[in-house]
């Protein structure tokens, strides 16, 4: 590593000499706050925030950037302050400092939750300015770079979270080379045996394949220059990672992957770039399905490039990558080539556009994040480099992961046409929701005002906006259902102090959450809702009445169930009550009240335990549909199935569900039914229609 001052100078060659000044300053500071702090690898501290600048002056950063890099790790180490940083170095320079710096003063219950809430700050912080991110990548290159001196559990963790989310970050970000190191580097301290083993082969393929390789790049220079095309080819390597990571998911040995050598053409301009595909692919037959024209459709990282692999002799598949100069830059630097190549040139400000679309979209996404675990999780699962493009109506083209579905379409479009779908057609087939899109697929979302998300739709969307859109609207929905429900409990438990939720006066509520450290009478209702209170407990505080006594706490009375509650009321799916049936409350903590018919054996233990029990009642005027299940075992002749399904047709019931097992001997087959009632006597009007069936021999209605 070159000193301070060899370092000072290289960076003269794009610096400001006001600038260079500042920087020494920075050093300075820098070095004093340091002082007597060492690295584990034995250097002095110094040495790392010099490094991480070094990196920044590569990709030519700004002034203000390189200070922040200098001074990155004093707010955290040391005793530096924020405010003494905005006075010595200014406000900007503070603010990238924050940016990139731990919370220490907060007390995290578990480290992946300080872990996830520090990372939920940079974020925020990045989405302000990116250079926030640039500097803490830089930070994490070096830290990788010299990660031998860390002790063997660290140094997994470290590589861990570095291939999960700091290299996935770089890809995004288009800074392919940073991309690149970051994930060998991981590799190597992931797996290192198995990075020794591929890295020997590599090298062992380079030599065996040189030959194969010049002939092509000779023949390929040959052709261009035939087909007045001026480029400049060159010889490229897929990185170790690329290679193992290409071994596992296809489950191949090395010998079978081969693509591990390939070429990139650079040309002047964007037709040079389809001349030069065009004689490539006279010279060398193109392989079927493996072109990519990402010059018409950019990646969202905007990087563009054509890409083709070609049967070369020997059988050998040559993967070619067609560029313009600007767009190789691009490649390379990502959202640093703003720095490095200070120019007007609009791919350059469409790539910045992007980005700030897509920080702003981690803003949305932290905000309708629960907690920063959660945040953390869903930002893990929107950096998956594959991506799939389909087409709006209209012809706008969306970027989504590979195994996106209508679903995840819904929400990239916008989050009230994710909340309002119904049905989806593709290439204008109607299709299912959970339908898997693929290249160039056209897709329409049919929405309906009275929709809402299903909780299903967990289970197989895959972007982070379409998971927290979903989670943030169920979670909303069952705290609002929740506080009903605990409204209506609450109501019940004041009746029997012969009063009402109307006459409690906003002094008391008051006194109520100050007392219980509640944040709003809502939280306070669906608390009541979810059984994490009890109702009479909050009524006799209301009241300023007191504890209430053992024999108290069982509420008086009973609560109607319509069966239209939502979450906060559930049918117990141990026995499948339905209107007519006897039934009996339970309040669940956080999963709020669970009805069960009087004779369910789930419950028998409850029994003792009044606090959690609660008298309820059917509402005599419900009117929707209720999922029952019936067993019936038939004479196996021709045609039962068709009679018992008009029976239950005729008897007003529509069939959910049917399952068919035949028994030992064949003689007699078992059906199983879910059909909808809507109540106790519907049943026993359609079990009294299959029972005039000759061929039924056994009916019972399943309660397990």
């Amino acid at each position: 590593m070159p000193d301070a001052a060899q370092l000072f100078k290289e960076w003269s060659g794009y610096l400001k000499p006001e600038d260079l000044s500042q920087l020494e300053s920075a050093y300075h500071f820098s070095e004093a706050a340091h002082e007597g702090q060492f690295r584990q690898s034995g250097e002095p501290y110094i040495t790392h925030p010099l490094a991480v600048a070094n990196i920044l002056a590569q990709w030519h950063l700004d002034s203000q950037a390189l200070t922040a890099a200098l001074l990155h790790d004093v707010m955290e180490d040391t005793s530096v302050t924020k405010a003494e940083l905005s006075r010595n170095f200014g406000k900007p320079v503070a603010d990238l400092v924050d940016g990139v710096s731990k919370l220490d003063q907060i007390e995290f219950e578990t480290q992946k939750e300080a872990h996830a809430e520090n990372f939920r700050k940079m974020v925020l912080a990045m989405a302000r300015d990116v250079r926030v991110i640039l500097i803490k990548l830089a930070d994490r290159l070096h830290n990788m770079r010299t990660l031998d001196a860390v002790e063997p559990e660290k140094r997994r963790r470290i590589a861990r979270e570095t291939l999960e989310i700091y290299a996935p970050i770089a890809n995004r970000l288009g800074l392919n080379s940073i991309y690149q190191e970051l994930e060998d580097l991981s590799f190597r301290y992931l797996y290192p045996v198995r990075y020794q083993v591929l890295s020997r082969a590599v090298k062992a393929a380079r030599g065996n394949r040189r030959e194969v390789v010049s002939r092509v790049m000779e023949a390929i220079k040959r052709r261009l220059k035939e087909a007045r095309v001026d480029a400049e080819v060159q010889g490229r390597e897929k990185h170790l990672y690329s290679i193992y990571d290409k071994m596992r998911e296809k489950r191949v040995s090395f010998a079978q992957v081969l693509d591990v050598f390939g070429c990139r053409i650079i040309v002047r301009d964007v037709p040079s770039c389809y001349v030069a595909l065009g004689a490539l692919h006279s010279l060398y037959k193109p392989i079927p399905g493996k072109f990519k024209d990402y010059i018409a459709i950019p990646k969202a990282n905007g990087y563009q490039s054509l890409h083709t692999t070609l049967f070369g002799p020997l059988g050998t598949p040559i993967e070619v990558q067609v560029r313009t100069a600007e767009m190789h830059k691009i490649a390379e630097a990502g959202v640093a080539a703003h720095w490095l190549y200070k120019s007007s040139d609009t791919t350059l400000n469409e790539l910045h556009k992007k980005t700030h679309q897509w920080l702003k979209s981690l803003l949305e996404l932290q905000s309708e994040s629960g907690d920063s675990v959660e945040f953390l999780e869903h930002l893990k699962v929107d950096l998956f480099p594959d991506e799939v493009y389909v087409f709006t109506p209209k012809g706008r083209i969306l970027a989504l992961p590979r195994g996106a579905t209508a679903v995840d379409f819904a929400y990239a479009v916008h989050t009230d046409i994710g909340n309002r779908c119904v049905a989806a057609k593709i290439n204008q087939e109607l299709m299912p929701l959970r339908s898997e899109l693929r290249n160039g697929d056209r897709v329409e979302i049919i929405t309906a005002s009275h929709a809402k998300p299903n909780p299903l739709w967990l289970n197989f969307v895959v972007t982070a906006k379409a998971r927290s859109h979903i989670r943030h609207f169920l979670k909303t929905m069952h705290f609002h259902e929740s506080a009903q429900l605990g409204e209506r409990l609450l109501n019940q438990a004041l009746a029997a102090f012969k009063s009402s939720l109307l006459e409690i006066k906003e002094a008391h509520w008051d006194k109520l959450l100050r007392d219980t450290g509640g944040k709003s009478r809502q939280e306070v209702l669906a608390d009541i809702g979810l059984g994490k209170r009890l109702a009479v407990v909050v009524a006799r505080r209301l009241l300023s009445l007191g504890e209430p006594s053992p024999q108290e706490r069982a509420l008086p009375g009973s609560v109607v169930i319509r069966g239209s509650e939502g979450m906060a009321v559930q049918l117990a799916k141990c026995c499948k009550p339905i209107p007519g049936d006897p039934i009996i409350g339970i309040i669940s903590k956080g999963q709020g009240m669970i009805i069960h018919t009087h004779d369910c054996q789930v419950i028998a233990k409850t029994r003792n335990d009044p606090e959690k029990l609660l008298d309820v009642e059917w509402d005599p005027e419900i009117r929707k549909p209720f999922d029952v299940s019936i067993k019936l075992v038939v004479a196996n002749r021709r045609g039962v199935l068709a009679k018992v399904a008009a029976e239950i047709a005729e008897a007003g019931s529509n069939i959910q569900n049917v399952g068919v097992e035949p028994e030992d001997g064949g003689t007699y087959t078992t059906m199983l039914f879910t059909l909808q009632v809507g109540n106790r006597l519907h049943l026993a009007q359609i079990m009294r229609a299959l029972r005039r069936i000759p061929e039924v021999t056994r009916l019972a209605r399943v309660k397990s």
